[in-house]
């Protein structure tokens, strides 16, 4: 049987490794060296891969579902927490200045989880009393107005992936609440320093949506050339790496690095505001899909992902506010 032709490693300007829907699709096996430079130990690699030629159906999909979360975001604030879930320690529906990061709680980051593939899992009470991060019901806002369309767009976009959980996200501007530095903005300042704790996640392409007080958002550009998502390279380097907006994009996480006993490492991210004039009328959009093994699956020598999983969950969020 003869092999596939090897395609030679593209890149984007930015330097993560760019490859096409088509030829994962109809000749993986020459992709073996794109894949190898994206996720590997080398100095330069990034640990994301850039996916580009996505079905055309793709882009209206995403713009539908952000254009929500903006939406939702933008409801009151007794009705946003209506559908926060505190026995899964937020992670079903909606979440807000409840995680963690850097010490303090995130409060420039919105996040609405759902499953975007089964409503009710099919476990064991065991399992769902044990692991209700995993194993809650989703919580959809099915008759607020402004979002109707909620389900149904979530569902649209995360309809292929076999992901355990999606985490819509909506970043708040600075405000004179959350203002930021004045010098010296720090690299992480939208989203802290952090690795995924799925074995590979799934990011969409951020939109940036200009709030205009009495009418609708206006999809602009990104607040200032510094602004977005930020990667240390395997050698520790620091990368802004941008996913054009007809794109998708993977990068592995720490469940993967432990699975492989370091042989694929997990990449460390960070989200930055950078400024810009008129920033504290821009907010920023995405979607992550987090795909992970069976919470009893053994990730390592001695612990399964579930354990591994409480572990995280208890670095990020305060005991006091999930009990």
């Amino acid at each position: 049987m003869a092999t596939a032709a090897r395609q030679s490693v593209e890149f984007t300007r930015e330097g993560a490794v760019t490859i096409s829907y088509n030829i994962l699709l109809s000749s993986p096996d020459s992709l073996t060296a794109s894949i190898e430079k994206a996720f590997g130990s080398s100095p330069d690699s990034l640990g994301i891969i850039v996916i580009r030629d996505l079905p055309p159906s793709y882009p209206d999909l995403r713009s539908r579902l952000l254009h929500l979360a903006y939406s939702f975001a933008h409801l009151n604030e007794t009705t946003r927490e209506h559908y926060a879930d505190v026995k899964s320690k937020y992670s079903f529906g909606w979440s807000h200045g409840k995680e963690i990061m850097n010490g303090k709680p995130d409060t420039l980051k919105g996040s609405y989880y759902a499953n975007p593939v089964v409503d009710i899992p099919s476990v064991t009470s065991a399992l769902r009393d044990s692991y209700p991060e995993y194993y809650g019901n989703n919580i959809w806002p099915k008759n607020e107005k402004g979002v109707e369309e909620f389900e149904n767009a979530f569902r649209g976009l995360g309809s292929s992936s076999q992901t355990t959980k999606a985490r819509l996200l909506h970043y708040f501007p600075p405000s004179a609440e959350n203002p930021l530095p004045k010098e010296d903005e720090p690299i992480d300042s939208w989203c802290g320093f952090h690795l995924d704790h799925s074995l590979l996640t799934g990011l969409c392409s951020a939109m940036y949506l200009r709030h205009n007080p009495g009418s609708q958002p206006t999809v602009v550009g990104s607040p200032s050339p510094s602004s977005g998502l930020y990667i240390r390279s395997r050698g520790g380097d620091l990368t802004k790496v941008t996913i054009p907006t007809d794109c998708l994009a993977f990068q592995t996480g720490e469940a993967l690095e432990l699975a492989t006993a370091g042989k694929l490492r997990a990449t460390p991210h960070c989200v930055r505001v950078g400024g810009g004039e008129g920033v504290e009328a821009v907010s920023r959009e995405t979607l992550a899909l987090f795909m992970q093994p069976d919470v009893e699956q053994k990730i390592s020598a001695t612990e399964t992902f579930g354990d591994f999983s409480k572990r995280i969950f208890s670095e990020h969020y305060n005991d006091n506010d999930v009990q």
